[in-house]
């Protein structure tokens, strides 16, 4: 569910972002909200992928 929300909040703040820079006077704020707004989407999605080194940590405990 969370994640048919993040990405395509990820991609619209991702072109936001973009759209923002292309503009003669760009807004900052709006910018970096745009950035916050993916990096955050980012740390969210990337939680839930399992670490590469999870399965030899596992099978020397």
């Amino acid at each position: 569910m969370m994640k048919k929300i993040m990405i395509p909040m990820m991609l619209i703040s991702f072109l936001i972002a973009f759209y923002e820079q292309q503009k003669t006077n760009s807004n900052v704020y709006i910018t970096a909200g745009a950035v916050l707004i993916f990096m955050y989407g980012m740390m969210r999605l990337s939680a839930k992928t399992p670490s590469k080194n999870q399965d030899k940590n596992e099978g020397n405990v």
